[in-house]
């Protein structure tokens, strides 16, 4: 059953603590809109269009598809930023959002692309957003500068934006503010979609991109909310359609999905495995009748030895057994006085001439071999399998367990903190209004006596009060 949950946030690093106010139809992109200020640095904030802190979360059952494999479209001109595509949730399946070229909503900011991660035991994306530098986006391999950590597609220089030609497709337009530099990748490359969890990106948060996440935020352009939204509608974005490759992988433009600038995906992605596979049995296993394979793996044909000759081929002189010699004919009376050959030896009994050493004996006389120890050898076999199997499937579910109490803790954490929270500003509510209080009371009180005389009149040496 998939459920869509917008509550507080499930980890402090991941997403902010603002609640849900209003949810867009199932049909297209869920969304959720914070108050302004919001507890916790979640949503967007009023004013000057700035964004506060987490963002809105967006929770699902399952996890989203691996990232389909496409080709970057060639930037349309000078002045746009390339942002990655990503799979987003409807409540009821997952639809692919395409990555393309926009136009940031001032000079000097980077995007952070929005990211899923697997924290209490659900799936909880966070929102991208705007910085002056790139924050923490799971560890995901989004590819085209974006490798899992940082950006290496440009930078800005005295306020214009410099493109990496090595990560960016600009060789159609006219741009003179490039560079060339390689990236190297030391570790390898999957198409994993979320970070955590069983099968999940095992990524954590760098000293800079947790410094990222305390600094001013902006949201993201009108382009690009209208591109997620444009996704949501079309049936063809959907992985229930597309089986992980969606028809319009990527745009030149945000919100166009037809037309030369629409790049499709070229095939599904691939994940990494969530569980680690049985090994493989071993080629030449012994069949059950107890016969040894060939020595190509091949078991032998049955009722032949693994030595027999093949057909039409004439069997080795050592394999006549059991034949005697053929007796030379009797010479002719003329010819007795001839050396004679020795004569024949009689037939041999079969039981008596025993092979040669390392020679099989004949297929009417092999007997075969018994086939209990191979059947004993598979037996265990299969049973390390199964035992092997049964450990990993426990790791995965204490590792499951344990994440769940962690996020339990963490939820459990967020809601003393704003406990806390509450109880201060109701402390200090309730000091303002008994101040409000003994000031009324001041201004209410009839003056003394005193009051209105000059301090020092009627006193030794002072002039009289006046009356």
């Amino acid at each position: 059953m998939r459920h869509l949950r917008n509550a507080f946030a499930a980890a402090p690093l991941l997403f902010g603590a603002c609640a849900a106010i209003a949810l867009v139809a199932p049909a297209t992109a869920q969304t959720c809109a914070c108050p302004p200020g919001g507890g916790g640095g979640g949503g967007y904030s009023g004013g000057g269009g700035g964004y506060s802190g987490g963002g809105y979360v967006i929770q699902a059952d399952e996890p989203p598809p691996p990232l389909p494999v496409y080709e970057q479209p060639p930037i349309p001109g000078p002045g746009y930023y390339w942002t990655p595509g990503y799979w987003a949730w409807n409540n009821y399946d997952y639809y692919w959002v395409p990555g393309a070229w926009v136009e940031p909503p001032q000079p000097g900011l980077l995007w952070t692309p929005g990211f899923w991660a697997f924290v209490g035991g659900v799936y909880a994306f966070q929102q991208g957003y705007w910085g002056p530098r790139v924050g923490y986006y799971g560890g995901i391999d989004y590819g085209y500068g974006y490798g899992g950590s940082g950006y290496q597609g440009g930078r800005w220089d005295n306020g214009q934006f410099y493109y990496n030609t090595a990560v960016n497709n600009i060789s159609r337009t006219n741009i003179t503010n490039v560079y060339n530099q390689t990236i190297v990748r030391n570790t390898a490359i999957n198409a994993t979609s979320f970070s955590g969890g069983p099968g999940g990106v095992v990524a954590k948060p760098t000293s800079e991109e947790l410094q990222a996440a305390k600094e001013a935020r902006v949201r993201p352009t009108k382009q690009q909310i209208n591109q997620a939204r444009a996704a949501g509608m079309r049936s063809e974005q959907f992985v229930s359609t597309n089986r992980g490759k969606p028809a319009v992988a990527a745009t030149e433009h945000a919100g166009e999905f037809k037309g030369k600038g629409v790049i499709p995906a070229k095939a599904a992605g691939k994940a990494a495995l969530a569980t680690p596979t049985a090994p493989a049995p071993a080629r030449n296993v012994v069949p059950e009748n107890g016969e040894k394979p060939s020595a190509g793996g091949r078991p032998a044909a049955p009722g032949l030895a693994p030595n027999a000759p093949k057909l039409g081929e004439k069997p080795p002189a050592t394999e006549k057994l059991g034949k005697p010699e053929t007796a030379p004919a009797a010479p002719a009376p003329a010819a007795e006085k001839m050396a004679k050959p020795e004569a024949a030896p009689s037939p041999p009994k079969i039981e008596e001439k025993r092979p040669a050493a390392g020679k099989p004996p004949a297929p009417e006389t092999q007997p075969r071999a018994p086939a209990e120890p191979q059947r004993q050898q598979l037996q265990r076999e299969e049973q390390q399998q199964q035992r092997q199997l049964q450990r990993n499937q426990e790791r995965q579910m204490q590792l499951r367990q344990e994440q769940q109490r962690q996020g339990q803790q963490q939820l459990q954490m967020q809601r003393q903190m704003q406990q806390e929270h509450e109880r201060q500003a109701q402390q200090q509510m309730q000091r303002q209004q008994q101040m409000l209080r003994q000031q009324e009371q001041q201004r209410a009180r009839p003056p003394a006596a005193h009051e209105g005389r000059p301090e020092a009149c009627g006193r030794p040496g002072m002039p009289p009060c006046p009356k």
